[in-house]
């Protein structure tokens, strides 16, 4: 072997070794206070939420995801990943014919008792539960960690933090709308204080009327709508088309939102999954809001 291939053969391993190096005993602290760590950075990811399996993409370790739930839908790749099941009910066995190096759990989303189950397996488990909207930057950096894509993560975090900062500035002091959002009519189901949806309309100037209940999402009487007597409504229902379970309200004409036609829908994907798109439902319910007190003046 000539002595110039030596040397670089030589430079070639020790640029490797570094560079595994650089990478090696990495420790993450999730969202439910566990320590998370790896050897080096994960290559064969299991992701147990839609929005996880989007978040991964979004900082360029999509290639890394080995199977995923269903509605992982977004982006368009991957839709082609291998199912384990749904989030709520996970195909354990499925999970463990992947051999990840690491799974990626949503606490309120997933049955912790399964997750449990993966963890005495032996396979690394973090957990993501974002309440707030801030929390999404945040998410996208710890996964960049996990996943040994620093750069590209936080470079999405600083895209979010940006366009975060410009919706608050622009509709956190504008006056309040007092606004019911419905996520299902039957059983009939909102958010509550700590759900990131209450963050959303919070960031918009909006007052979610339950927001003083506890639970994430919480179901309600019509007669408890009746009595908080919204300015406005907003639904999100299950697909892209507004659901028709919106109109329903209109029978109820001594309702403030239904007087002024306050009835308004955001697509489900943009504001109900902790991913940069929320910003984009944000926007929506922001403009919304500003719909109903532009109509304030109107009657």
């Amino acid at each position: 072997m000539k002595a110039r291939t030596r040397r670089s053969l030589a430079a070639a391993l020790l640029a490797a070794c570094c560079a595994t190096s650089a990478h090696a005993a990495i420790t993450v602290t999730d969202d439910t206070g566990r320590t998370v760590r790896l050897a080096q950075p994960a290559r064969r990811i299991v992701s147990l939420a839609p929005h996880i399996t989007e978040n991964l993409f979004a900082i360029g370790a999509g290639e890394r995801v080995a199977g995923t739930v269903d509605y992982s839908d977004y982006p368009e790749a991957a839709r082609k990943i291998p199912r384990v099941g749904g989030y709520s009910r996970i195909d354990l066995e499925a999970v463990a014919a992947l051999k990840p190096d690491l799974v990626l759990a949503w606490e309120s989303g997933n049955a912790m008792a399964q997750v449990d189950k993966l963890r005495v397996l032996g396979v690394p488990v973090y957990v993501s539960q974002p309440n707030r909207i801030e929390d999404v930057a945040a998410s996208l950096e710890r996964l960049g960690e996990l996943t040994g894509t620093e750069e590209g993560a936080r470079a999405a975090a600083a895209r979010f933090r940006a366009r975060l900062a410009e919706l608050r500035s622009r509709y956190a002091s504008r006056p309040a709308v007092r606004t019911f959002y419905q996520v299902w009519n039957r059983p009939l189901m909102t958010v509550g204080r700590d759900q990131i949806i209450s963050d959303a309309l919070r960031v918009c100037g909006g007052e979610n009327v339950f927001g003083h209940l506890g639970v994430m999402a919480p179901a309600v009487t019509v007669e408890a709508v009746l009595a908080a007597n919204p300015e406005a409504i907003v639904a999100s229902g299950m697909g892209d088309e507004r659901p028709e379970w919106l109109e329903e309200w209109r029978r109820w004409t001594q309702m403030e939102a239904v007087q002024r036609d306050n009835l308004f829908f955001v697509p489900p994907q943009l504001i109900q999954r902790h991913t940069p798109r929320i910003l984009d439902g944000t926007e929506r319910l922001c403009a919304h809001l500003e719909t109903a007190r532009a109509r304030r003046s109107a009657r």
